[in-house]
């Protein structure tokens, strides 16, 4: 049989054109996101938001290890509101991201994929997370 990859993401059989065409792979809108699937993924997010929330920090190391007038002004712009809310939520997704990872180690070992193990684990992550989160907020 000969098959062509046609410019519709199918494969067509040249031989027997007729025949029905499907597609090469499942597309995103087949499939509902699962619960575990989509903390799997925010796994991902917390950790580029992490290297950006790192980022800001080394900013500010740097203005501090220059001169005092540029130190002052990247200082002005960390003890605002809105800085307090991006380091609280780095904070939740240093737990967050620390916590999946210790589940995906777990996974590794091969222990953990049967659905209803698979749900308690995200839920602990995600509960897990939020309490660590308070209780650093609470001790720091």
């Amino acid at each position: 049989m000969l098959f062509v990859y046609s410019n519709k993401g199918y494969l067509k059989n040249m031989q027997n054109p007729t025949k029905k065409r499907r597609p090469l792979s499942p597309h995103l809108s087949i499939y509902r996101p699962e619960f575990t699937s989509v903390t799997s993924i925010f796994t991902r997010i917390t950790g580029n938001a992490l290297l950006i929330s790192a980022l800001v920090i080394v900013w500010w190391l740097y203005a501090a290890s220059t001169t005092p007038e540029k130190f002052e002004n990247v200082n002005r712009f960390f003890n605002s509101w809105v800085i307090d809310l991006v380091m609280f939520a780095s904070l939740w997704a240093v737990w967050y991201h620390f916590l999946a990872g210790l589940r995906h180690i777990y996974w590794d070992s091969g222990k953990g994929f049967e659905l209803s193990q698979a749900k308690i684990l995200a839920y602990g992550v995600i509960f897990g997370s939020l309490v660590l989160t308070l209780v650093t907020v609470l001790i720091l």
